[in-house]
């Protein structure tokens, strides 16, 4: 008898742990959130929601104060919350040029709301009405004691009888006052994300948490603080509110997401096969009419357009051979250009040569004299040329040897071109195909113009590939380079180098965005 009374008590607790420890059901509640973007309409009203005072909305959000001394503002809910649970998530930024900030913002749950004909001077809890019905969550930035103990996130609860007192709330939080239920001390201002806080309200049970700001992660929360046996009413109005005193901030209120939270064991409302049938007979008759007043309208107005967008797909949208076709033509172009720089640097390049060559040639040739030692590249009584003090064979060598090096490097330009040029034929083949059956491209304007491109690039390489090269004839004995020859060849190798890197840069930018 024991044993099956254990393990009757062992099933109930078990029973008991799993019907408790099950999440609650949520429904998002649309009517009850506002988010950017496109939050305001053209008469500068949010859907479902009213802001009065000084609050301002925009595209992202709605700034329920400025920085400006002695301003409150405040949205509010058209439409009730109705249930006995529900969770608050608000997105908020308070942002201000000084090391204190003033006075802070509230997230609202009452039986009332703000209207447009309230007096302003009733305002006097963050720019909202005092004596409220049901819960504020205050976020305070102003040290009103003067004990250090702000920024300051907490809980009130008011039945509608009380008065709110900033000045002996301290004493409040100290002696467990009813009316104030929990808080954290949390520095919300001026944070490079927005702060999040979600209030939960569920089974009696309130529960508030807080993102500080500090990382971009929505789901990082840390609890704030909890109370059980809170009574609230079972339905009322959310809103934000904010004001400012003799110190201000910006407070933004930057979104709003209501849910309401269900018992997860009860039973979600089925619809019935008759029902079901009846709303499907109906979405049919409406499409029926809706197609015999289109053909209707057509007959009546047969110059009209009905529909802009209702026209084939292919004018709309663009194909992926026609994406690649494109991102050919468009790379193509910046490698034209840059050549075309490269083959003007390089005319420059050989009119500054010919302009050195001619200023060396001008200059006097030194004699031997006495005892004098002769000039660098004079020549000897023996038609020998003197390379005291000139370039030596190794250092050509290594001039030559780059130069080889940069025309493979320009070799392997022209053969990746070359393959471009196969790929954008092989695309062009596959839409000329494509357009036999029925669909590819439709302008074969835009593929002719890509081969021109293609061609006239090619014949830009072979230019460049086939444009003659300085000649270096060196004899057995030794090296025979003279000192303009070597400055000329060395500027030129400079300049190549310069536009190779450049070339080398943009060709890899084109490459990441072929692929």
């Amino acid at each position: 008898m024991s044993t099956s009374l254990f393990q009757l008590s062992f099933l109930f607790i078990c029973l008991a742990i799993h019907a408790f420890g099950q999440a609650p059901k949520k429904r998002f509640e649309y009517k009850l959130s506002f988010k950017g973007p496109h939050l305001v309409q053209r008469d500068n009203t949010v859907p479902f929601w009213e802001y009065f005072g000084d609050a301002l909305a925009g595209d992202e959000g709605i700034r329920i104060t400025p920085s400006l001394r002695s301003k409150k503002g405040s949205v509010w809910s058209k439409n009730k919350l109705e249930g006995s649970g529900w969770m608050i998530e608000a997105g908020l930024r308070i942002t201000g040029r000084g090391r204190i900030g003033a006075d802070g913002m509230a997230i609202w749950f009452t039986e009332n709301r703000a209207s447009q004909s309230d007096d302003p001077n009733t305002n006097v809890v963050f720019g909202a009405a005092d004596k409220w019905n049901g819960l504020g969550i205050f976020l305070d930035s102003f040290d009103n004691d003067g004990k250090h103990n702000n920024p300051y996130i907490m809980g009130v609860v008011n039945n509608g009888q009380v008065t709110y007192d900033h000045q002996s709330m301290e004493k409040a939080m100290s002696d467990g006052s009813n009316q104030h239920i929990g808080g954290c001390l949390r520095d919300f201002r001026n944070k490079p994300f927005p702060v999040r806080v979600m209030i939960e309200y569920y089974n009696n049970m309130l529960t508030v948490r807080v993102n500080n700001g500090l990382t971009n992660n929505a789901n990082e929360y840390e609890i704030c603080f909890s109370a059980s046996n809170v009574i609230l009413p079972t339905s009322g109005y959310i809103g934000i509110s904010a004001a400012t005193g003799g110190l201000a901030d910006d407070h933004d209120a930057l979104y709003l997401l209501t849910h309401s939270l269900h018992d997860p064991t009860a039973q979600t409302a089925q619809i019935s096969d008759a029902e079901r049938e009846k709303f499907e007979q109906e979405f049919k008759q409406y499409q029926e009419e809706l197609d015999r007043a289109k053909q209707q309208y057509q007959q009546d107005h047969p110059n009209e357009k009905m529909d802009q967008y209702d026209e084939d797909d292919s004018e709309w949208f663009q194909g992926q051979n026609e994406k690649e076709l494109r991102q050919i033509f468009d790379g193509q172009n910046v490698i034209h250009q840059v050549l075309r720089d490269m083959g003007r640097k390089v005319d420059e390049l050989m009119g500054r040569q010919e302009m050195v060559i001619s200023r060396l040639n001008a200059m006097p040739v030194g004699q031997q004299a006495g005892g004098q030692q002769p000039q660098v590249g004079s020549q000897q009584a023996g038609g020998q040329i003197n390379l005291q003090g000139t370039i030596q064979r190794h250092e050509v060598d290594r001039v030559i040897s780059n130069q080889n090096s940069l025309l493979q490097q320009l070799g392997d330009l022209k053969f990746t071109i070359s393959d471009i040029q196969q790929k954008a034929m092989a695309i062009q083949n596959q839409g000329a195909q494509k357009a036999g059956g029925g669909g590819g491209f439709q302008d074969p304007m835009a593929i002719h113009e890509v081969k021109d491109k293609v061609s006239n690039l090619a014949n830009d390489v072979k230019a460049l590939l086939s444009r003659p090269q300085p000649q270096l004839q060196c004899p057995s004995s030794g090296g025979c380079l003279s000192t303009s020859f070597f400055l000329v060849a060395l500027v030129a190798q400079f300049v190549l180098t310069i536009g190779y890197m450049v070339y080398r840069s943009n060709r890899d930018a084109q490459a990441k965005k072929f692929y």
